[in-house]
């Protein structure tokens, strides 16, 4: 039961993303929503991109998403990113547990071993006699990000989409990109990973990092392009059970979490969603909504990270 839920939330073809992620049918993502949710000639809904919901001939969507698809094949570069897409993620603290899901998922995905999680939950407080919460920190693919400015070799890179990814091939392991990063998201791998052996024949992109990890590297978040071209969410998305992880599209204004798609800029308003650090002036992609009326208890017996964190909450009145 657990499998077939997780696949549910992998593929997120849930019906309630009829109504998103598409703009009017845009993406990649069309192909596989409408191929596995339609029947021939059937009618279903999708959102237009000044938020109307309308109904639409299967075949059409087909047709327009098969096109969309192969243009993005064709146009498609891995320092460029997907043409015409902006990606944005939510992170709804009010829901989080610390079931570690999330990051299991991350490492299995990338191979990643060890310490090196790029996705770390951590126990916050604003002080001593305040109530406690999980915050999920991965590197926030800020639109000014300082560790593209400092890297003198070109190994990070920010993409038109908003993805920042690290080029290992590139990468001579000087660490200015960490020194610069005010999120602390990046890890160096001091020792030789030890990951299982890759497909014979396999070529290393930068778009699917981790894929190997290289001794002397810097390596982080990467925001799962390689499911995103697979018409997937990313891997904290897909196995967070309380659904606390929402990513879509900024341009079309539409986010997802697997089970409920919903319109970014609504939820950011109506819930006070803020982004960590904004005074910085990095601009990051990765946006939260407060801790406020929690689902669950508060619970830290199995809480994997010493360290607690106490930061100041931005001021979310206004």
């Amino acid at each position: 039961m657990e499998d077939k839920d997780k696949n549910s939330r992998r593929k997120f073809l849930d019906s309630s993303l009829k109504l998103g992620l598409m703009g009017v049918v845009g993406g990649a993502i069309a192909t596989k929503l409408v191929d596995a949710t339609a029947q021939e000639g059937e009618k279903v809904k999708v959102l237009t991109q000044d938020g109307h919901v309308v109904e639409v001939d299967s075949n059409t969507i087909r047709k327009v998403a098969n096109k969309h698809a192969a243009g993005l094949k064709k146009e498609y570069n891995v320092r460029e990113g997907f043409p015409g897409r902006k990606f944005v993620m939510v992170i709804d603290l009010a829901k989080c547990k610390n079931a570690l899901k999330c990051t299991e998922a991350c490492n299995a995905g990338h191979n990643i071993m060890g310490q090196n999680a790029w996705l770390k939950v951590y126990k916050m407080q604003n002080n001593k006699d305040t109530s406690p919460y999980w915050q999920p920190v991965q590197c926030q693919h800020c639109d000014q990000p300082a560790c593209v400015t400092v890297c003198p070799v070109d190994a990070t890179f920010k993409r038109r989409d908003g993805i920042v990814l690290i080029d290992n091939e590139r990468c001579i392991g000087c660490r200015f990109c960490m020194a610069a990063c005010p999120y602390s998201v990046r890890v160096f791998n001091w020792e030789q990973p030890n990951q299982p052996a890759l497909p014979e024949g396999y070529e290393y992109t930068p778009d699917h990092a981790g894929l190997p990890s290289k001794m002397g590297t810097v390596d982080k978040c990467d925001f799962c392009p390689h499911e995103i071209a697979k018409g997937d969410l990313p891997f904290c998305v897909t196995a967070c059970p309380q659904g606390v992880f929402y990513f879509g599209d900024i341009y079309e204004d539409t986010v997802t979490n697997g089970e409920e798609t919903v319109k970014f800029s609504k939820l950011i308003k109506d819930k006070a969603g803020y982004r960590l650090l904004e005074n910085l002036g990095t601009d990051p992609s990765v946006y939260y909504l407060p801790p406020v009326d929690r689902l669950v208890d508060f619970h830290d017996a199995d809480y994997n990270f010493e360290q607690v964190q106490y930061i100041s909450i931005p001021n979310t009145e206004n």
